[in-house]
C-alpha cells in the first residue's frame, strides 16, 4: 500500500528537468513497500491530463540514475513475463501519443535499444518517426522535463514488447484532453494500428464531446487507468478504448515463473459518464467499467529506462505500452476491448489477490477470480487475447 511523504524533494524537481517557482511545493514522496517515487507530471485541473509515470528515488526523493543496468526489468524479462516470443512487423505502427517536446527522443530510444540487443529504430531506417500533433516532422512543442520522462518511457516499453514494429512519437502543444485527442486522431490518420495514451485527467461529463478523437475502428487505443488509487480517469473511461490497469511484478518458482498482484496505486471504478460497452457483463456498475486488462505497473517492480540517463520508473505508464506493444505484435483485426474479454482463459493470466482501495461491490477495486476492476480480465499471455 502507498504511503505518502513530503519535504525534501526540491532537487528531485531538478533532477527531472522540471521548471518550477521559488515557492512551488515540490512533488509528493510516495513509497511502496520498500521502494520510494516521485510522481514525474505536476497535479493538473479542467480538462488537463497528468501523464502517469513515476520515477524511482531513495527515501530523500532523490532520483536514481547512473549507468546501466541500475535496475528496472529489462525487455528480456518483461517477454518472460507475458510471454511475447515473437517480435513484430515494421509494417505495424504503434503511435506513442504525449505533451509537448522531447528533443532527444530518437538518441535517447537509440541507447535504450543498443543497451538491451534490440535493432536500431531512426528516422533514417524508417523505423522512427516524431510528429507534432499536426502530423508533421516539426516544428514540436516546448520541451517539459516530467513529459521528457513519460515519453521515454513509452517509446521504450513499446520497443522491449514490439521491437520490429514502426514507433511514430506524436507530441501534443499541450496537456489538454483537445490536443492529446486531436493528437490521436492524427495517428489514426497516418495508419497507425495501435495508439498508446500513458495519461489521465479528471473525469468529466463535457469530455462527451471529446470521445469522438478516441474512437477509430479496427485501432488499438490503449489508456492508463491512473495511479490515485480506486477512482476514475479519462480517457480510460471511454468506450472505446483499452483501459489498462496496473499489478505488482515479481519472479516465482511457479510454472509462469512469475506471480502478478494488484498494485495498490492503480486506477480501476465505475464511470459516472460513458454508457456501459455491450461486451461488459458485470453487473455491479450500470455504466462502462474502468479496466479491461492491465500489466506491470508498480514502481516497486519498476522498469529500466533511458532519459539521458538510465532510471527505474512504474505507473500505468509502463502497462499502457506494454500491452500496446503486445497489440502490435499481434498485428490482427481490433475491436476495441472486446477481443480481450472474449479470449479464453489461457491467453490471460488472471490477478487474483490485492486491491487499490475499499469499495462495494469489492470487485471494482479488489483482485478476484476471473474479471476484476483494477486488473480487468488478466495480464497477457501471449498475444492471443489482443487481437483476431
Amino acid at each position: 500500500m502507498r504511503n505518502i511523504l513530503t519535504g525534501g524533494l526540491l532537487a528531485a524537481l531538478v533532477a527531472l528537468g522540471l521548471a518550477a517557482p521559488a515557492n512551488a511545493e515540490p512533488p509528493v514522496l510516495e513509497k511502496w513497500g520498500n521502494t520510494y517515487s516521485i510522481p514525474v507530471c505536476k497535479p493538473v485541473i479542467g480538462l488537463v491530463a497528468r501523464c502517469t509515470a513515476h520515477i524511482v528515488t531513495d527515501s530523500t526523493g532523490k532520483v536514481l540514475t547512473g549507468r546501466a543496468p541500475i535496475g528496472g526489468y529489462d525487455p528480456a524479462q518483461l517477454r518472460s513475463a507475458y510471454n511475447i516470443t515473437q517480435t513484430g512487423s515494421a509494417s505495424t505502427i504503434i503511435a506513442i501519443v504525449d505533451a509537448y517536446g522531447y528533443p532527444n527522443a530518437e538518441a535517447d530510444l537509440g541507447t535504450y535499444r543498443a543497451q538491451w540487443g534490440l535493432p536500431a529504430c531512426t528516422t533514417q531506417n524508417g523505423c522512427f518517426k516524431k510528429l507534432n500533433q499536426k502530423g508533421e516532422q516539426g516544428p514540436y512543442p516546448t520541451t517539459n522535463g516530467g513529459w521528457d520522462t513519460e515519453q521515454a518511457l513509452d517509446v521504450d516499453m513499446a520497443s522491449a514488447m514490439c521491437p520490429g514494429c514502426t514507433i511514430y512519437l506524436v507530441e501534443a502543444n499541450t496537456a489538454s484532453i483537445r490536443n492529446l485527442g486531436l493528437s490521436v486522431s492524427e495517428a489514426a490518420r497516418l495508419g497507425a494500428h495501435v495508439i498508446s495514451n500513458s495519461y489521465c485527467g479528471r473525469e468529466n461529463k463535457r469530455l462527451l464531446s471529446y470521445k469522438h478523437f478516441y474512437n477509430h475502428n479496427g485501432v488499438a487505443i490503449t489508456a492508463a487507468n491512473g495511479d490515485a488509487g480506486y477512482g476514475v480517469c479519462s480517457p480510460a473511461d471511454m468506450t472505446s478504448v483499452v483501459a489498462v490497469g496496473g499489478t505488482h511484478l515479481t519472479t516465482s518458482n511457479n510454472a509462469r515463473g512469475w506471480t502478478e498482484t494488484v498494485w495498490s496505486g492503480t486506477g480501476s471504478g465505475c464511470s459516472r459518464v460513458f454508457n456501459k460497452p455491450e461486451w461488459q457483463t458485470d453487473t455491479g456498475c450500470s455504466k462502462r467499467t474502468i479496466g479491461d486488462t492491465s500489466a506491470d505497473a508498480d514502481p516497486a517492480s519498476g522498469v529500466a529506462i533511458y532519459d539521458g540517463s538510465w532510471g527505474i520508473v512504474g505507473g500505468t505508464s509502463v502497462a499502457t505500452p506494454l500491452v500496446g506493444g503486445i497489440f502490435a505484435v499481434n498485428g490482427g483485426t481490433v475491436n476495441g476491448a472486446s477481443t480481450i474479454y472474449a479470449a479464453p482463459g489461457t491467453d490471460l493470466n488472471d490477478v487474483t489477490t490485492g486491491s487499490n482501495g475499499t469499495c462495494t461491490p469489492a470487485y471494482l477495486c479488489t483482485g478476484e477470480v476471473g474479471y476484476d476492476g483494477p486488473t480487468g480480465m488478466g495480464t497477457p499471455n501471449g498475444i492471443g487475447a489482443y487481437g483476431n
